[in-house]
């Protein structure tokens, strides 16, 4: 099971593409907001006792100054990966990349790409992966649609080039 929080609900329409591909793995998970300076009490608690609820993989999105991910990471056993998101006091992003990428070492948090929740879902899948061959299999069929999905976008383009050179 997964694990996917986010420091506030602004934050759920970049948070849903996690979720989006978790479903698609047919992976369970569950969602909340978890804001570590707002209710850091409930984060605390979150954190620490995740791996006793089952949880294996957290995903934790955040922006501005983006601490989530890094203190659940402080607080668990678990690995965290960090979507770090474009909120409006953001910096154009920046704060929330360096405040999940920058952690100091013996607390990693794995950062995807700004507001990359998605591959954020693709990688606490490869995560579990590791010990179920069946989502594997879903991962290597995901990966073999993705190639495809190129093949005939370039047949397409070169289709059309062909027209327009005539």
């Amino acid at each position: 099971m997964v694990a996917i929080i986010m420091g506030s609900d602004s934050d759920f329409k970049v948070m849903k593409e996690a979720a989006d591909i978790l479903d698609q793995m047919e992976v369970a998970y569950e969602i909340s907001v978890v804001s570590a300076h707002r209710t850091p009490e409930r984060m605390f608690e979150f954190a620490s006792g995740a791996h006793l609820r089952g949880i294996k993989v957290i995903i934790a999105g955040a922006g501005g100054a983006a601490h989530l991910p890094g203190m659940v990471a402080s607080l668990s056993p678990l690995p965290v990966i960090g979507v770090p998101v474009l909120s409006s006091n953001s910096i154009d992003g920046w704060d929330s990349v360096l405040s999940i990428l920058q952690m100091p070492g013996g607390i990693p948090v794995a950062t995807v790409a700004l507001n990359g929740a998605k591959n954020a879902g693709i990688l606490a899948c490869e995560i579990l992966g590791i010990a179920d061959t069946e989502l594997q299999d879903k991962l290597l069929q995901y990966k073999a649609d993705l190639k495809q999905q190129v093949l005939e976008k370039n047949e397409k383009l070169q289709a059309e080039n062909k027209k327009g050179r005539g």
